[in-house]
């Protein structure tokens, strides 16, 4: 299994050109992972605010997983996001998959909320 340390450090540099500077004022759905669960927020930089978040740890999801590590976790967590953000009058983001790479968990999490309705 390779050292902790050196893959955040692999991710810091995957992720070292900042998202933020290319959504410059738009929307960004940001995305975390740990082992066990999976976050995703909704975020407007400019005004400092997260307008829309989900996890696999909300008391919806919870009952209905069985894991909130796996890939169907982070389905039901993309499809709960784009909800949220439609609910909020939010339609269109920039991606930030936070330096993680897009498969697997995260590329599930991006397709789910494109089909509930986000775009990007």
């Amino acid at each position: 299994m390779a050292n902790p340390d050196a893959l955040f450090e692999r991710r810091k540099r995957r992720n070292r050109v900042s998202i933020r500077r290319k959504s410059h004022g738009r929307l960004r759905l940001s995305v975390f992972r740990s082992g066990q669960h999976i976050y995703a927020q909704v975020i407007d930089d400019v005004k400092g605010v997260t307008i829309a978040a989900a996890s696999s740890l909300d008391k919806d999801l919870r009952a209905s997983l069985k894991s909130g590590g796996n890939k169907s976790a982070a389905e039901a967590v993309g499809k709960l996001v784009a909800q949220r953000a439609l609910q909020a009058g939010v339609k269109e983001v920039v991606f930030d998959r936070g330096g993680y790479l897009f498969h697997g968990r995260v590329k599930a999490l991006a397709d789910a909320a494109r089909e509930g309705g986000l775009s990007f």
